[in-house]
């Protein structure tokens, strides 16, 4: 067996992982195309919010989602959700899932129509990470 060795490591490393994981899945499913979609929310230069996911076998995955307090409450979550959405349905997507910690927004998300899948209690000391969903 050849010697190898297990680093941490930052930058284009994930790319390698990334590659190399889709050539595997792909031979198994056939190959569809990903996607990454991030999309800004800015007041001048500044970024005062975002999202950033991707689209693979026909759904999209909201990985981050974040806006800057004095921000929230004014439909810019909506906005970048609903633009996330349309952007995943160019590619192909009809589904859409996500994971949203209960001191974040689970309330937010079921007003976007999505649904509770799974849970996971104690994921942080004390809270529950909900896994929604919603057809697109």
């Amino acid at each position: 067996m050849p010697h190898v060795q297990i680093e941490s490591v930052r930058g284009p490393a994930r790319r390698a992982i990334l590659k190399g994981l889709m050539a595997f899945n792909n031979a198994a499913v056939g190959k569809s195309k990903y996607k990454s979609v991030t999309l800004t929310l800015r007041h001048g230069k500044e970024i005062v919010g975002g999202l950033a996911g991707s689209v693979w076998m026909g759904w999209l995955y909201v990985e981050l989602l974040w806006i800057a307090d004095k921000y929230r409450g004014k439909g810019y979550g909506r906005s970048l959700m609903a633009k996330a959405e349309a952007e995943a349905r160019k590619h192909g997507a009809e589904n859409v899932y996500l994971g949203t910690f209960g001191f974040q927004a689970p309330g937010f998300y079921k007003k976007l129509g999505y649904k509770e899948f799974g849970k996971l209690r104690g994921y942080a000391p004390g809270q529950t990470c909900f896994w929604m969903q919603k057809v697109l």
